[in-house]
């Protein structure tokens, strides 16, 4: 019996491999393109590099420019309506996922991170120590400015700004405007 689950496992450890090589190398960009248009009324240029896989959701109206690279293989990436993301940005989803709110931009080589490396064995090489993964939360209306970086772990909340170059690595309160590196708050939005 032990030996029956172990075969099985494997055989579906090759399909899922097999699966994730077919979507990565075999899926022609144009196509992505015309079915995020057809599913979730997307814009996706045929430049931009895009996973499809069951984890992916986009909001209606979204646009993703040329040589952004976008990947849910591991775990959700929930993407809001109307969200922007320049050229050259890069979004990968860990286990822990992705959640961007409605109306959200990002500059041109924004980089989202959901994933870390464990390092606590110091005997032990980096890549074999495995990952972990809490997630990214951005909130709504938030603006990311060019070649800003948000690792995993992060919180931006409604309608905050992260200046360019910044560096975010933790939790953040709603109207911020974040900056440095590592980020912090610099000034807090106020209604006129």
């Amino acid at each position: 019996m032990a030996i029956s689950n172990t075969t099985s496992m494997s055989a579906q450890a090759r399909r899922h491999k097999f699966a994730l090589i077919a979507r990565r190398f075999l899926v022609p960009a144009p196509f992505v393109t015309v079915y995020a248009l057809w599913k979730w009324k997307a814009s996706i240029s045929p430049r931009a590099e895009v996973e499809l896989t069951p984890h992916l959701r986009f909001g209606r109206g979204t646009t993703v420019s040329s040589f952004t690279k976008i990947k849910a293989t591991d775990g959700p990436l929930e993407i809001g309506e109307k969200c922007g993301f320049g050229t050259g940005c890069f979004v990968s989803s860990g286990e822990g996922g992705i959640r961007i709110g409605d109306h959200t931009i990002f500059g041109p080589n924004c980089s989202i991170i959901a994933s870390n490396y464990r390092y606590e064995k110091l005997d032990v090489p980096l890549e074999e120590q495995g990952h972990t993964s809490k997630g990214i939360r951005i909130g709504r209306n938030v603006w990311v400015g060019a070649n800003s970086v948000i690792l995993d772990g992060s919180v931006i909340r409604e309608n905050s700004i992260v200046v360019a170059n910044s560096l975010v690595n933790r939790q953040f309160p709603p109207n911020s405007i974040i900056q440095g590196n590592p980020a912090k708050v610099i000034l807090q939005r106020r209604a006129n």
